[in-house]
C-alpha cells in the first residue's frame, strides 16, 4: 500500500495537527493543493517568483514530520491484508530521517495563475514519469482561476514474494489542484468549470494522437470567463421571502447568477448534463469526427484524460460550493461548533444543504469521484478577530440564553501551544464546506479479483480499495479566511493490467450504450461489482462523462502569453519591486539624459 497525504490550502502553523491526528505517523508521499499561493503578479510571471513560497511551505511540512517523527518510533505504514493485490513493508522507506536530511523532498511544484500543486515524497526514487496539466477558466483563460495536474508513476520497494523474494510493484497517480468559481449565486459555473477540467486538462497535447488532417490547426476562441471574478450578487428577495435558513435547493437558472443581454448566448447552451459550446470544437460522441478515429486513437484519448482508466485519481482544493444560491439577509441563523448549541444549530444540520454532494449525486460535477465522511464544520468564510466574542456579543438570543456560541470551547483551545485564532463567521458569506478532497474508488474488477477473506481476518480486511484514514480541518490561520482540509488515505499499489478494464466489461458497456441505458447489469455482473464498487455506463474509466477539447493546449499556450504580459505589468505598478525598478529606470534614463546634453 501506498500512504499518502493529500492537503488544500495548507497552513505552516499547524501542519503538525495533520500528524497528531494519526498517532504521529508520516506518509510516504503528501501532496499540497494551494489556491491564491501568491499575489497575481508573481503567480502568473512563474517559478522564479514563486519559489520563495514553496520553500516556507516545504520548510513547514519538514518541521512537522520532523516533530511528529520525535513523538514515537518511528512509524510505518500498515500492511494490508496478504489477501490483497499489494502488501509491501514501507518500513524502510519510512524510517526516521537523519539529522542532516529532511523527511520529505519536494518532487515536483507545479502552478497555473494562482493555484499550485506541490508533490513531496519520503523517498524521491519512488516518483517516476511525472507528467504535468494545466488550464484556466478566467478571462481569456487566464489561470486567476484554474485547476493544475500532475501524474506519477509510484513505484513501490517490494512486499516479499511467497518464495521470499522482493516483487516490485507500481501504480500510478493523478492529483489534480482546483480552484473554481466563487460566490454563492455561481453554482452554474462552478460546473462549468469541472467541465473545462474535464475536456482541457490533458497529461499530452490531444492532437499528438489524432490524424494531422482531422482538424484545422487554429486553436478555438478562448472561453468566457468562468471565474466568477467581479459578478454581481442576483438581486435580493422581497423581505417577505427572505429566508434566515439556507433553502438547500438546488437553484433555478434565474437564481444561479445574473444572465445578461451579454451572457444570454453563452448561457444557452448550460443546460445540467449538456456539453459547452463554448470548448468546442470538442470530439463529441457519436459524432463523425469520433467514428473516423480508430479505437486506439479514441483509448489514447481518453488515457489524456484527469480518467485514465489505469489511475488513481484524486482532487483537492478551494471547489467554492456553498450552502446556498443566494447571499444571506440580515440576522441569518448560521451553523454552530458548540455542542452546547441547539441540534438545529449544529453544523451537521447544515450538511444536507451542500451544493456539492447535490450536484454529484445528480451527475453534475466530479463525476464518478467519491468522498470521506464529513465530520467537520464549515471551512469558509471566517472573519479574523482582535479577541474571542462573549455569548452577549452574538446576535441570536437564544446563544444568549444558553451561553453557547458560534465557535464554542474546543476551537478556542490552544493546539500544541499555538493560541487559537479569534474568529466569526463572515456576515455576508453563508458558511460552507468549499475546501474538499476527492478521490476515485478502486474499479469494481479489480476488487473482485481480491480472494475471499480468509478465515480469522477481520470484516473488511483483503477488500481493494481507497482505505481512508482521516479527513478533517485544521485550525484557522490569521492569514486566510478559509481552514485548510487534509485527507490521509492508503492506495493499493495496482497495476495497469490489473486496472484495466476487461474486454467483457467494456463490450457489455457498448452493447448498452447502444441501446442507450443509462446503467448495465451486464458490466456489473462481468466486473463482479458489489456493493460500492458498481459499473456502470456513467463510469468514467469506460466512457468519459464530456469529450476531450483537442485545442486545450493551443489555448492554454495563447493563456500563458497573457498571463505573462499582465504579471509584469502588475509587477511593474503594485509592487516594491516593480515600482523601485520603475524608478531605477527612470533614474538612469534621466541622467543618460542629461550626461548626453551635456556632451552636445
Amino acid at each position: 500500500m501506498n500512504h499518502h497525504s493529500c492537503i488544500t490550502n495548507l497552513p505552516s502553523t499547524y501542519t503538525h495537527c495533520l500528524f497528531e491526528s494519526y498517532a504521529y505517523q508520516i506518509s510516504s508521499n503528501a501532496n499540497s493543493s494551494l489556491q491564491e499561493v501568491a499575489p497575481l503578479s508573481y503567480s502568473f510571471i512563474g517559478s522564479y517568483f514563486l519559489n520563495p513560497y514553496y520553500a516556507r511551505f516545504t520548510e513547514a511540512l519538514n518541521l512537522a514530520s520532523t516533530w511528529a517523527l520525535g513523538h514515537g518510533d518511528a512509524p510505518t505504514t500498515a500492511a494490508a491484508s496478504s489477501s490483497s493485490p499489494s502488501s509491501p513493508d514501507n518500513s524502510a522507506a519510512m524510517a526516521r530521517p537523519s539529522s542532516d536530511s529532511p523527511p520529505y523532498t519536494l518532487v515536483r511544484a507545479k502552478n497555473v495563475g494562482m493555484t499550485a500543486m506541490l508533490l513531496y515524497a519520503r523517498d524521491p526514487t519512488a516518483v517516476t514519469a511525472i507528467a504535468e496539466a494545466e488550464c484556466g477558466f478566467g478571462a481569456a483563460d487566464m489561470g486567476n482561476k484554474g485547476a493544475v495536474g500532475l501524474r506519477v508513476t509510484w513505484k513501490d520497494g517490494g512486499g516479499g514474494g511467497g518464495d521470499g523474494t522482493q516483487q516490485e510493484k507500481t501504480t500510478e497517480l493523478t492529483f489534480v489542484a482546483a480552484h473554481l468559481a466563487a460566490m454563492e449565486w455561481n453554482l452554474k459555473k462552478r460546473n462549468a468549470n469541472w467541465r473545462s477540467i474535464v475536456a482541457g486538462l490533458t497529461f499530452a497535447n490531444p492532437r499528438d494522437v489524432l490524424p494531422p488532417d482531422a482538424f484545422p490547426r487554429a486553436p478555438a476562441d478562448p472561453t468566457p470567463d468562468r471565474s466568477g471574478a467581479g459578478d454581481k450578487a442576483p438581486p435580493p428577495r422581497r423581505k417577505r421571502q427572505q429566508q434566515r435558513l439556507p433553502t438547500g435547493d438546488s437553484p433555478d437558472p434565474s437564481e444561479e447568477e445574473v444572465e445578461d443581454d451579454e451572457l444570454e448566448d453563452e448561457t444557452a447552451s448550460e443546460t445540467d448534463g449538456e456539453t459547452d459550446s463554448a470548448i468546442e470544437p470538442l470530439l463529441p460522441h457519436g459524432s463523425s469526427e469520433t467514428a473516423a478515429l480508430t479505437p486506439s486513437q479514441t483509448a489514447a484519448l481518453h488515457a489524456l484524460s484527469i480518467y485514465k482508466p489505469t489511475t488513481h485519481l484524486f482532487v483537492a482544493g478551494d471547489l467554492n460550493y456553498r450552502i446556498n444560491s443566494r447571499t444571506p439577509p440580515p440576522g441569518a441563523i448560521f451553523p454552530s461548533f458548540d455542542p452546547r448549541a441547539p441540534a438545529e444549530r449544529q453544523f451537521d444540520a447544515f450538511l444536507p444543504r451542500d451544493q456539492l454532494t447535490r450536484e454529484r449525486k445528480a451527475g453534475r460535477t466530479l463525476h464518478g469521484l467519491s468522498e470521506a465522511e464529513i465530520k467537520f464544520g464549515p471551512t469558509y468564510k471566517f472573519d479574523v478577530l482582535d479577541e474571542w466574542p462573549s455569548p452577549e456579543d452574538e446576535e441570536a438570543e437564544e446563544a444568549e440564553e444558553a451561553g453557547w456560541t458560534q465557535s464554542g470551547e474546543e476551537e478556542r483551545k490552544p493546539k500544541n501551544g499555538v493560541p487559537a485564532v479569534p474568529w466569526r463567521f463572515a456576515p455576508h458569506r453563508w458558511p460552507g464546506w468549499c475546501d474538499r478532497v476527492l478521490y476515485w474508488e478502486v474499479p469494481a474488477w479489480a476488487a473482485a479479483a481480491t480472494p475471499p477473506k480468509g478465515k480469522g481476518e477481520e470484516e473488511g480486511e483483503g477488500v481493494v480499495k481507497i482505505d481512508v484514514l482521516a479527513y478533517d480541518a485544521l485550525p484557522l490561520l490569521a492569514t486566510s479566511d478559509h481552514r485548510p482540509v487534509y485527507f490521509r488515505a492508503r492506495i493499493p499499489v495496482l497495476s495497469e493490467d490489473e486496472m484495466r478494464p476487461p474486454a467483457d466489461v467494456l463490450v457489455a458497456s457498448e452493447e448498452a450504450d447502444e441501446q442507450g441505458g443509462t446503467s448495465s447489469a451486464a458490466a456489473a455482473a462481468a466486473a463482479g461489482g458489489g456493493e460500492g464498487n458498481v459499473v456502470t455506463t456513467a463510469d468514467p474509466r469506460l466512457r468519459l462523462p464530456l469529450p476531450v477539447d483537442v485545442h486545450a493546449w493551443e489555448r492554454r499556450a495563447a493563456a500563458r502569453r497573457k498571463e505573462v504580459l499582465v504579471g509584469w505589468s502588475a509587477l511593474v505598478w503594485s509592487t516594491r519591486e516593480g515600482a523601485a525598478a520603475l524608478g531605477t529606470a527612470l533614474a538612469v534614463g534621466a541622467a543618460g539624459w542629461w550626461v548626453w546634453k551635456a556632451w552636445l
